[in-house]
């Protein structure tokens, strides 16, 4: 199982905060950096100095990390429009050296809509939304140099399009696409995805949410083991109890009352969890960090529990 870093910035983090994340995953032997892609803080969280773009982050830190992969879960198909954000990831897949992974969503927040002008339609429309984007980013980044990109559908029109520039990754960055939808969401994984993640779930519901998507593969013609499985969870690992509950008592978790969304413990008893996910399919975890300042975890779980998962 490779382990990812994601973060979550909205929650408050500077550019510096996530460049210094993203050093010490490349430097611990991480296999990616991910962040989420929003505009508003959760909860009761003031978010500040105010949250960072997704690509414009992802953009200087593609000039300044080397190894690591770089991506989003997700980018909202209501924040930027296709052929814009093409352009966004092919460039950012440039500046990188091929480093980049696109993960796209219908999206759901909607106070951070309103409080940026942003339209927010009702679940279906978000969908089809979504499933024109996909069509439309693929279409752009296959388009062959010299030949014209066209699309007409209901919600976009491109137009004689030079479908330009041109991704490093070919035939195009992998396209990450998640969620627990029972129809749509498998049906488009099957047809877009390069991956597909079940997100922050126990392990009874990743088992169906996982067999949905194989059988939407097979469904499509697709064969289920070209679409890699993966999970995300809070991860907080101490060097025993003590420094468990401090480490999760500062992301606002009680190691006494788990949550399906989070894995926490010493490193035995996270290998051990780790080992529940792989089992049920997982093939990469995104490890959501969310205290940033705390560098000494990342350090611990790439000593302690990286070795023994990958």
């Amino acid at each position: 199982m490779l382990l990812r870093i994601f973060t979550e910035p909205q929650q408050g983090a500077s550019y510096d905060d996530l460049l210094a994340v993203a050093r010490k995953t490349e430097e611990c032997g991480f296999d990616a950096f991910f962040r989420s892609d929003h505009y508003v803080a959760f909860g009761d969280r003031d978010g500040l100095p105010g949250s960072t773009d997704a690509w414009i982050t992802l953009a200087g830190l593609a000039r300044e990390t080397s190894r690591i992969k770089l991506g989003t879960l997700v980018s909202p198909v209501t924040f930027r429009h296709p052929g814009p954000l093409a352009i966004s990831v092919a460039q950012v897949d440039q500046m990188s050296g091929g480093r980049v992974e696109l993960g796209l969503g219908a999206g759901w927040f909607e106070e951070e809509h309103q409080a940026y002008g942003l339209d927010f339609s009702d679940t279906l429309g978000r969908f089809d939304l979504l499933t024109e984007q996909l069509e439309i980013i693929t279409g752009l980044w296959d388009t062959p140099v010299g030949e014209k990109y066209n699309f007409d559908g209901e919600h976009y029109q491109l137009v004689n399009s030079p479908a330009l520039p041109k991704p490093v990754q070919q035939p195009h960055p992998p396209v990450i696409i998640g969620g627990a939808g029972k129809k749509r969401t498998p049906a488009l994984a099957a047809k877009y995805a390069d991956e597909f993640n079940a997100g922050f779930r126990s392990v009874d519901e990743i088992k169906t949410i996982f067999g949905r998507v194989r059988a939407a593969c097979d469904e499509a013609g697709r064969d289920p083991k070209t679409l890699t499985l993966s999970t995300a969870h809070c991860v907080v690992v101490g060097k025993d109890d003590a420094d468990v509950k401090r480490r999760a008592a500062a992301v606002g978790r009680n190691p006494d009352n788990p949550q399906p969304d989070s894995i926490m413990g010493t490193p035995a008893q996270v290998i051990d969890q780790l080992g529940h996910l792989a089992a049920a399919g997982s093939q990469r975890q995104y490890v959501q960090f969310l205290d940033l300042t705390d560098l000494d975890q990342l350090e611990l779980i790439a000593a302690e529990v990286l070795p023994k998962v990958s």
